[in-house]
């Protein structure tokens, strides 16, 4: 009996994880000390900027391996191009259609509640010279050059630049002409699978690092912007955030419902991703992680290969919500009138520059100065208004582009019978 006594508590469930052993709730705690850091010592807190930027230059490094890897393994392994074609097809309707109906949103709640009504700004007042520098670059991003950047000079000039699309494009080529030699190149397929797991390994321990680079580009942005710089504006970025959160619950909430999950447990599925991606006011650090996750639920690594790094260009509704409220923000507080016809020049210019300005920094900043440098009648310099407080709306707009992926990649995969709803709904279940 005595025996039996003590080897029962083996059979039983390995212990809880401590709670602040999760790397969300770590990166939390590095985020409250950063704030109060900025707002303490700010000029300390803005030299801890190179911790945030190194961490996400770490992944960044890793980043176009994560998808070659992922991609030419899935199709070389699914041994059907004609579902990889057909997953492209919907995946790039899927995108369009989401996007639009965010710029609409974007557009109709910039009307509802005027954000920048009684500011009374004078554009010649403006200082123009901070916005010429993203005006620079919006002008290089053209739709004809954003087209030829996606074709790379050679096959590592699309690693070395990090060009998300070129990269895809590099991985699907090379996942074609694997799928279709059969076993001439299994030896190949099973070194890349390797490579595969080092590649997700590196992930894992760079990881680690993640609450101190949200540290650093928290301190940051509080030491240099200052939580005084949200006050004239706080009208302007609390409608941003509620447009965001009311645009994940209602719009994506009711897209995956159709497709058989409820978006709040998708929520907590991702929490990590998402207070990561908040911290850091960027969605690429999170890119591997979130494949692996979707991988998990059941979406096969061709289909997570293919749709997660296209969408990270195509579908950035975070990107277009901030676009629309911001550029009506701009009419209003420089008094500027629009009619009908230029908000619809807005809306069709912002469809393309939405997606021109991938892959720079700052990618969503300088879309909004191309779109307003085709619509004359709002003044450019306006951009100056936000400049100071953009970092603080891109975290909500990096974090939407994160979730709207993960969601239409799950409704992709639904769509394609790779899982069943009940699965789906077990599967984001928390384990804890």
């Amino acid at each position: 009996m005595p025996a039996t006594l003590e080897q029962t508590p083996k059979s039983e469930k390995p212990p809880k994880k401590a709670f602040y052993r999760n790397l969300w709730v770590q990166v939390l705690i590095a985020v409250a000390i950063a704030i109060l850091l900025g707002y303490v010592r700010p000029n300390t807190a803005v030299a801890m900027r190179p911790l945030g930027d190194a961490f996400i230059r770490l992944i960044s490094m890793i980043i176009t391996l994560v998808i070659f890897c992922t991609v030419v393994t899935g199709i070389a392994g699914m041994g059907n191009l004609r579902k990889v074609g057909r997953v492209g097809g919907k995946a790039l309707l899927y995108f369009e259609v989401v996007t639009t109906v965010a710029l609409i949103f974007g557009i109709a709640v910039g009307n509802l509640i005027p954000t920048g009504a009684g500011f009374n700004a004078n554009p010649a007042t403006l200082d123009a010279a901070a916005v010429s520098t993203y005006a620079g670059q919006a002008k290089a991003q053209s739709v004809t050059d954003f087209l030829l950047q996606m074709i790379p000079s050679t096959v590592v000039d699309a690693f070395a630049r990090g060009s998300i699309l070129s990269v895809v494009l590099v991985s699907l080529l090379f996942g074609f002409a694997l799928s279709s030699m059969g076993a001439h190149c299994k030896p190949l397929v099973d070194v890349i699978e390797a490579l595969t797991q080092a590649v997700f390994g590196v992930v894992n321990i760079l990881m680690r690092f993640a609450p101190i680079g949200a540290f650093g580009a928290m301190a940051f942005t509080v030491g240099r912007y200052g939580l005084s710089s949200l006050g004239p504006l706080a009208k302007l970025i609390l409608t941003f955030w509620a447009t965001c959160t009311v645009f994940v619950l209602v719009v994506l909430g009711v897209i995956a419902w159709i497709a058989g999950f409820s978006i709040i447990k998708f929520l907590k599925y991702i929490k990590e991703e998402i207070v990561l991606v908040l911290s850091l006011s960027s969605s690429e650090p999170v890119l591997p992680m979130l494949m692996a996750k979707l991988e998990k639920l059941g979406c096969s690594k061709a289909l997570v290969g293919l749709v997660m790094p296209t969408g990270y260009t195509f579908n950035t509704d975070g990107s277009c919500l901030y676009m629309a409220i911001a550029a009506l923000f701009f009419a209003q507080a420089t008094n500027t009138q629009l009619t009908l016809t230029q908000q619809l020049s807005i809306f069709a210019v912002a469809t393309l520059t939405s997606k021109g300005a991938s892959g720079v920094q700052g990618a969503s900043f300088i879309a909004l100065v191309g779109t307003l440098m085709v619509v004359p009648s709002i003044p450019v310099a306006g951009m100056a208004l936000i400049l100071g407080i953009d970092r603080f709306m891109s975290m909500f707009r990096a974090a939407v582009n994160v979730i709207g992926n993960g969601v239409a990649t799950l409704v992709i995969a639904r769509s394609e019978k790779e899982l069943d709803a009940e699965t789906l709904r077990q599967n984001l279940e928390p384990t804890y």
